[in-house]
């Protein structure tokens, strides 16, 4: 029997309906390689343990989700810098994954860094640091008129300031960007990052 946990079944139900079958099928697929694997929440989404060490990770977003290992490029076998979270960069369909094949020979390589002892390599990328992104002209015009918001955007790394600026883009009506804005400025004026609520799960 799978080792589930009933927050991941209410991380899946609450997911967006696209990403909802690329997720469970993932945590099935887990489950089949590694049967040994347990099921958690960390940092506010679901990840997949084996022996005490992270195996997988897996999370739903609004337009995307996103699938990831903890050995990283060790077991995609690619050094490659996707677009989003994860070594499989930004998925929308079932289309976007390698073939089932190399989904298993990941998840294999994982297991079997784990059962070795191997631990994650953390080296310093050679790449150049993405630049911060384009401001979006209302968020640009908010923060000229919130010199606290503005502050804090500008000492926010670059990869923070575009979570934001992706959050705003990514909403598909004018009614949820003017609300997503309010919040980006709210939050700002805090002094929080994009994703602070999940900075202590």
């Amino acid at each position: 029997m799978p080792h589930t946990d009933a927050r991941v079944d209410a991380y899946l139900e609450a997911a967006a309906d696209f990403a909802q079958p690329l997720l469970r099928d993932w945590r099935a697929r887990v489950h089949r390689r590694c049967p040994g694997a347990e099921e958690t929440i960390k940092w506010g989404f679901p990840h997949f343990v084996y022996q005490g060490k992270i195996l997988s990770s897996m999370a739903a977003f609004k337009a995307h989700c996103s699938i990831g290992f903890w050995h990283g490029e060790a077991v995609s076998g690619s050094s490659e810098r996707r677009e989003g979270m994860g070594e499989l960069g930004k998925l929308r369909s079932a289309a976007d994954l390698p073939p089932a094949a190399e989904l298993d020979a990941m998840l294999d390589r994982a297991r079997a860094l784990i059962e070795a002892g191997v631990k994650p390599a953390r080296q310093q990328r050679t790449a150049a640091k993405r630049p911060p992104p384009p401001l979006p002209a209302d968020l640009a015009q908010a923060l000229a008129a919130n010199e606290q918001a503005a502050a804090f955007f500008q000492s926010l790394p670059p990869s923070h300031q575009r979570e934001y600026t992706e959050w705003l883009d990514e909403a598909k009506r004018e009614e949820t960007r003017a609300k997503r804005l309010a919040q980006t400025l709210e939050w700002l004026s805090e002094g929080k990052s994009r994703n602070w609520k999940y900075k202590n799960c």
